[in-house]
């Protein structure tokens, strides 16, 4: 399985699991000249901006260790452009979803999702 693939899965389970948790997606892998948002979801008076990290375990370290500060200033940019184009009432949030997938498509995930990872 190709990298883009192994991503698609990895946001494939992250929106499952937002779903399950009453979240709305309203968007997915929005791009601008500023970056990209994986996932853009609302619940509540919530609208949360998530970046999906996938990886097999965490022997290389944590997911969300690998959301550097260069993207995490992406996705704000990204952010912002997407908040001037759809007025909204919502809190913004920055969420990271750590997807871990030990055999890949073919095996159970392990799912942590961060809410407030970042600002």
């Amino acid at each position: 399985m190709d990298k883009h693939s192994l991503g698609q899965f990895g946001e494939e389970q992250a929106a499952r699991y937002l779903r399950r948790r009453f979240y709305s997606i309203l968007e997915r892998n929005y791009r601008c000249r500023f970056g990209e948002i994986d996932l853009i979801a609302k619940r509540g008076g919530v609208l949360a901006f998530v970046e999906v990290k996938l990886r097999r375990d965490d022997s290389h370290g944590e997911a969300r260790e690998f959301v550097t500060a260069l993207k995490q200033q992406r996705v704000i940019a990204a952010a912002q452009h997407w908040l001037g184009l759809h007025e909204t009432e919502l809190q913004p949030r920055f969420d990271v979803i750590e997807v871990y997938a030990p055999r890949g498509e073919t095996g159970p995930v392990k799912i942590n999702h961060i809410e407030n990872a970042f600002m």
